[in-house]
């Protein structure tokens, strides 16, 4: 498809998805390639440096605009800026003293995004969705503060995807349709993980139901056309919640996913995956430990890094025995909404799930392809977004209008 950046993958992974933001202001060529080719391949330290660095100059450059009154200057800065601060910590787990890093990485990812969205027109309004004893953070976005009703695209994001992933992406590209959007982080997500230690949950119709009442009541809403996108991990997530959440008008899966626990798996040795499926705890913790000599640094960052949802566990074990919980069984079938399924080529998280998901799952539906050809394989079409949006909003479009 295209030349590697970097033969770390998780590297060249996130380093494809950065990029393919740069249509929607969120980066610019110049500065990122710089920074990527300032980076050692593979090590975490140098990776965090760079972008820290970088959005830290960035950042100053927003509030040098906003103090000299050039608004737009200093939206577009901070946007830039949050990105950079998000890609600064992914990969702060293979650095000294990781949670201090993240947590200032993190603030000031989120202090540059809500500079970036209050200046925006109209500006965002920040949202507090009940959830069990709590609120979940988020921001409704609306094309025109005018009153008027609108259709409404919750946007769900990943495991570990920033909001800076999905706003300028696909939330302004569906102001610019005429839909209000969302953003929140669910249990296990962003602020909802780093600020509050409250994980993951597989039952993901008990954040989405809550959203969909907290929505109804909003007079910019039409409750009658109600959205909900999922992206990565969301791709299990949301077909999920549709299961049993059916005020939904549409839904879309960005992957299709029905096993999360696979993309654990798939970097195993088979006899591992036989002792879970055997529930030996005693034999798979003795076998990890037997391998813990050939893990590499990367390995355990990764692992480090994904396991962070999940909750605190006791153990690797543990770990792999509660992602298996995320598996989508038979309720696809119970799904009444129609659903757009994406099945981008060199899948390399869930490959085949799409598929199956499509397979699962009533009429009507539709299994959007992406293509190498296209320069829109991959994982959540990293470098093809701008392709993803314009399928995406036209069957939106095509499929609220009937």
């Amino acid at each position: 498809m295209f030349e590697k950046f970097f033969t770390d993958p998780s590297f060249d992974f996130e380093t494809r998805t950065l990029l393919g933001g740069i249509h929607y202001g969120a980066g610019d060529i110049g500065e990122m390639l710089t920074a990527v080719a300032s980076i050692t391949d593979g090590d975490a330290t140098s990776w965090v440096t760079e972008w820290r660095m970088l959005a830290g100059r960035i950042e100053t450059t927003g509030d040098a605009c906003l103090n000299a009154g050039h608004r737009v200057s200093a939206r577009q800065a901070y946007l830039r800026a949050a990105v950079y601060y998000a890609a600064a910590y992914v990969f702060v787990d293979g650095t000294e003293a990781p949670d201090t890093q993240l947590t200032e990485l993190f603030a000031a990812h989120r202090r540059c995004f809500d500079a970036h969205v209050g200046l925006l027109d109209p500006p965002a309004i920040p949202i507090a969705i009940p959830y069990e004893d709590s609120d979940l953070p988020g921001y409704l976005f609306t094309p025109a503060d005018d009153g008027v009703a609108r259709p409404t695209v919750i946007l769900n994001n990943g495991s570990d995807g920033p909001m800076t992933f999905l706003w300028p992406g696909l939330g302004q590209p569906g102001l610019d349709r005429g839909y209000n959007t969302v953003i929140f982080d669910g249990p296990g997500q962003q602020s909802m993980l780093f600020d509050h230690d409250i994980p993951f949950r597989a039952d993901w119709e008990q954040v989405i139901t809550p959203l969909v009442d907290f929505l109804g009541d909003r007079p910019e809403v039409d409750a009658s056309k109600i959205v909900l996108y999922g992206a990565s991990q969301a791709g299990y997530w949301v077909p999920r919640a549709a299961a049993f959440e059916h005020r939904l008008a549409a839904v879309i899966a960005d992957p299709g996913v029905i096993d999360v626990s696979t993309s654990w798996k798939d970097h195993i040795p088979k006899e591992l995956i036989a002792l879970l499926d055997a529930d030996d705890e005693t034999g798979f913790t003795a076998a990890i430990e037997a391998a813990s000599q050939e893990i590499s640094p990367a390995m355990e960052q990764e692992f480090a890094w994904r396991a962070k949802p999940y909750g605190d566990q006791p153990s690797v074990y543990a770990t792999f025995k509660t992602a298996e919980q995320y598996r989508l069984g038979d309720l696809g079938k119970q799904i009444n909404a129609p659903i757009m399924i994406t099945d981008p080529e060199d899948e390399q998280f869930w490959p085949g799930q799409s598929q199956q998901l499509y397979d699962a799952v009533p009429e009507p539906k539709l299994l959007a392809t992406f293509t190498n050809a296209e320069g829109a394989a991959r994982h959540c079409q990293p470098m093809g977004r701008s392709l993803l949006e314009q399928r995406m909003y036209d069957w939106l479009d095509e499929t609220l209008a009937r």
